[in-house]
């Protein structure tokens, strides 16, 4: 079934989107474009699934690639009748190297309403002001597939396991999002390995696995050190960096330093809040679990506001340094070190 009813690319979510093709509401076309290729090959899949059956792809399914083909062909494809079948389904593959993109615009104007066209605009957007875009808005849908930020991460680890049935702590969600970042492809690849790796009687992914077979120390990473710092432990936060210092492979400063910018310049904020309880952080700053407001709370009582914005302005200065910056001979493990002793005094 073909749904006729308008989505404009405001209201397509990735979630919307999913719930109407598993309950085969289909648009005559889909336009899936954007820097995150994981939403936009999972949707894809998803048509590819529920579009046709097996029997009817043989005669009722065409593939192109935008390298190898040609605009007026997909179009001639697109305008035939489906063979002993509702649909027939046309797929475009990285579209964003099909020339003469915006002809496209001649078929969108007029559908066949029994072919369901759906192109993949892969590393980049088409731009919205365009015909073309406008055109496919008013017949089926645009969907932007943007990048996650890395706050919006463990959200995305928790509902990737639910779906499956597989629960994750929060400290692990936190370990991997530090670990791989917003790379989905890469971290997927990271979730399916601790997802084979679960014993059959566990349902749960704790940071034991995780450390155990993706290789970060359930001990010694970014979340441990920020705790360290948060509660002015010197001990445990001297003896994470030393084990950073002899591991920066699987401990880039980079991702340090933004771990603890995005921290601290969260913790600034929470300074200007009349009520600073645990319900009132989690709401401003956008937090999913009351686990994750707690340090900015334990980080309260130990730094005041003039001392945060201090850190930020180091902060700044050694992710210059750590670039060469006003830097000749210092160590990734050597300005970490510096930098948190100034931290923490």
């Amino acid at each position: 079934m073909i749904d006729s009813t308008f989505m404009s690319a405001k209201t397509a979510t990735f979630e919307a989107l999913r719930n109407d093709i598993e309950n085969r509401n289909f648009k005559p076309i889909y336009l899936f474009m954007g820097e995150e290729t994981h939403f936009i090959d999972v949707l894809t899949d998803l048509l590819e699934e529920k579009v046709l059956s097996d029997a009817e792809k043989d005669f009722n399914m065409m593939l192109f690639y935008g390298v190898d083909s040609d605009v007026n062909t997909i179009i001639s494809s697109a305008r035939r009748f489906p063979m002993m079948a509702e649909h027939q389904l046309v797929i475009v593959k990285e579209a964003q190297e099909l020339d003469r993109f915006d002809d496209l615009n001649i078929y969108a104007k007029k559908p066949m309403p029994s072919t369901i066209l759906v192109i993949n605009y892969k590393h980049g957007t088409v731009d919205k002001r365009k015909s073309v875009v406008k055109s496919i808005e008013k017949v089926g849908v645009v969907f932007e597939s943007k990048k996650l930020y890395e706050n919006q991460v463990p959200a995305f680890i928790r509902s990737y396991y639910r779906e499956r049935g597989i629960g994750i702590d929060e400290k692990s969600a936190q370990m991997l999002t530090d670990f791989v970042g917003n790379d989905l492809s890469r971290l997927i690849r990271e979730l399916e390995k601790l997802e084979i790796a679960l014993p059959e009687t566990q349902k749960r992914i704790t940071a034991e696995l995780v450390e155990k077979n993706v290789g970060i120390s359930k001990d010694y990473n970014n979340f441990e050190l920020l705790k360290a710092i948060t509660e002015k432990d010197a001990l445990s936060a001297n003896r994470i960096v030393n084990y950073f210092d002899k591991n920066p492979k699987n401990n880039p400063i980079q991702v340090t330093l933004s771990v603890l910018f995005n921290f601290f310049g969260n913790l600034l904020e929470c300074y200007w809040l009349p009520n600073k309880s645990e319900q009132h952080i989690m709401k401003t700053l956008g937090l999913r679990s009351a686990y994750f407001a707690r340090p900015y709370l334990t980080a309260l009582k130990y730094y005041d506001a003039n001392k945060v914005m201090e850190i930020i302005s180091l902060l700044r200065t050694y992710d210059a340094k750590s670039k060469g910056i006003d830097n000749i001979s210092a160590s990734p493990g050597e300005l970490l070190k510096e930098l948190v002793y100034k931290i923490m005094h």
